[in-house]
C-alpha cells in the first residue's frame, strides 16, 4: 500500500506540501552559504541538518494536526483563550527589544528551552483566522441576532488589539492579516456595514499611528524602512536602497532558461536575505525559468486542492478555516516571489515551506494539517454514507448485492 494511501485528507494537499518541504532541501543548502560566511566557519552542513530535521518535524505535526477533529470543543475553545492571550505576547514581544543578526529584533523572541527564535505574529495570524471563523459560524447559526458592539466586544477588539501591537515592528504583517480576515469575513458573509465600519476605523487608526510616528519617530525605528521601501520601488533612480532589489535582478537574469546550476548561485553570497525573502531570486538563478515555473506551477496546484477541500468541505465553520488558514499561504508565496522580481516592494514576507526558518514552516504545517483535518472529516462523512447505502441495499436485495461482490 502506498504511503499516501494511509494518510487521511486530501492527499494533493500532502504530496504538494511534502513536495515543497523536499524541494527546500538544496535550495535553503545553497542559500545559507551566506549565513555560513556570516557565522564566519563557512560550514553549511548545519543549516541543511537543522532543515531535515524540522521537515521531519512539520511532517509530524501534519500528521497530528490532520488527526484532531477540527469541530471538537476543546479545540474550538483552546483557539479562543489563543486569541484573548495572544495581544499578550505581542506586547511582550514589542517592548522585549534587543537584535538579532544585527538587525532590530522586536518581532522575534526566543523560546528559552529549546533556545529556538520564532515570529509570535506567524502563530498570531493562525490564531485570528481560526477565531475569526468560529465566530462568523456563531453569527451565521446564531438564533437571536446580537448587534455589531457585541461583537466588537467578543471579538474585533481582540483582534485590534493584537494588529495594533504587530504594526509598529511588522507592518506588512499586519497589513495580510487586516486583508485576510475582511476577505473572510466577505466570504462568510458578515454584514457588510459592518465590515464599513471595520474598515473605516482601521483607517482611521492607521493615520494616526502615522501622525503620532511623525511627532515622535523613535516611538517606530521601523517607519524609515516603510518610506525608503516604498520611495525606492516608485523611484526609477537607483539607490542605495536598491541593493536587495538590484541583485535579485542580477540572479534572476543570470539563471535564464535553465539556470546555472544547483549550488552555483552568485548572487547568494551578496543578497542579505538570500535564504528567506529573496530566496526566489536564488531558485531562478540556479534552476532558470523552468524552477522558477515548476514552483509556481506548485504553488498553483496547492491553492487549487485547498479550494476543492474547502467547496466539499461537510460545513460551514469547516469552509471557513480551510480558506481561512489556505489562502494566505498561496497569498504570502505570490508577495514573495512579486518583491524578488520586483513587481512589489519588500515586505519582509518568506516564501512558505521553501524559506529558510524552521518556526515558520512548522506553523505553516500547523495550518495544512488543520485544512487536512476538514478533509478528513469529509471523508469518514462520505464513507459512512457509502455504508449505510451499501447496508440498506442489502436489506432490500442481499442476492445481488452478493453477485456483485462476487
Amino acid at each position: 500500500m502506498k504511503l499516501l494511501d494511509k494518510l487521511k485528507g486530501d492527499n494533493g494537499i500532502w504530496s504538494f506540501a511534502i513536495l515543497l518541504l523536499l524541494a527546500s532541501l538544496p535550495v535553503v543548502y545553497s542559500a545559507s552559504s551566506n549565513l555560513a560566511y556570516i557565522a564566519g566557519d563557512g560550514d553549511t552542513t548545519r543549516y541543511l541538518v537543522a532543515r531535515v530535521v524540522f521537515i521531519i518535524m512539520g511532517l509530524v505535526v501534519m500528521y497530528v494536526m490532520h488527526v484532531i477533529p477540527y469541530r471538537r470543543e476543546w479545540v474550538r475553545n483552546s483557539v479562543r483563550w489563543a486569541l484573548y492571550l495572544m495581544p499578550f505576547v505581542l506586547l511582550y514581544t514589542l517592548v522585549q527589544g534587543g537584535e538579532m543578526g544585527g538587525a532590530n529584533a522586536a518581532r522575534w523572541i526566543t523560546i528559552p528551552i529549546v533556545n529556538q527564535s520564532f515570529q509570535p505574529s506567524t502563530l498570531a495570524f493562525g490564531v485570528i483566522m481560526m477565531a475569526t471563523a468560529q465566530f462568523l459560524d456563531r453569527v451565521a447559526n446564531e438564533k437571536e441576532k446580537t448587534t455589531f458592539w457585541d461583537h466588537v466586544k467578543s471579538h474585533w477588539v481582540w483582534i485590534a488589539a493584537s494588529l495594533v501591537l504587530i504594526l509598529p515592528a511588522n507592518l506588512s504583517t499586519a497589513l495580510l492579516i487586516f486583508s485576510m480576515v475582511m476577505l473572510l469575513s466577505f466570504i462568510g458573509q458578515y454584514r457588510l456595514p459592518y465590515l464599513g465600519i471595520i474598515i473605516g476605523a482601521a483607517g482611521g487608526v492607521f493615520m494616526l499611528f502615522l501622525l503620532v510616528v511623525m511627532a515622535f519617530p523613535d516611538i517606530s525605528n521601523r517607519t524609515s524602512t516603510w518610506k525608503a521601501r516604498i520611495d525606492n520601488f516608485m523611484s526609477d533612480e537607483v539607490t542605495e536602497g536598491d541593493y536587495q532589489k538590484e541583485k535579485a535582478k542580477i540572479a534572476i537574469a543570470s539563471g535564464g532558461a535553465f539556470g546555472v546550476g544547483p549550488g552555483k548561485s552568485a548572487q547568494k553570497h551578496f543578497l542579505p536575505q538570500s535564504s528567506s525573502d529573496f530566496i526566489y531570486a536564488i531558485i531562478v538563478e540556479e534552476y532558470g525559468l523552468g524552477g522558477a515555473l515548476a514552483l509556481l506551477a506548485t504553488y498553483l496546484l496547492l491553492f487549487w486542492r485547498i479550494v476543492v477541500v474547502a467547496k466539499n468541505a461537510p460545513d460551514f465553520y469547516g469552509q471557513l478555516l480551510v480558506l481561512g488558514l489556505g489562502l494566505p499561504i498561496i497569498i504570502q508565496a505570490f508577495v514573495n516571489m512579486a518583491v524578488a522580481t520586483a513587481f512589489f516592494p519588500v515586505t519582509g514576507q518568506t516564501l512558505p515551506l521553501i524559506s529558510m526558518g524552521g518556526t515558520s514552516m512548522l506553523f505553516t504545517c500547523v495550518f495544512l494539517g488543520v485544512i487536512l483535518s476538514v478533509s478528513a472529516r469529509r471523508q469518514r462523512l462520505q464513507q459512512q454514507e457509502d455504508q449505510a447505502k451499501l447496508d440498506e441495499e442489502q436489506k432490500e436485495n442481499p442476492l445481488s448485492v452478493l453477485s456483485e461482490q462476487l
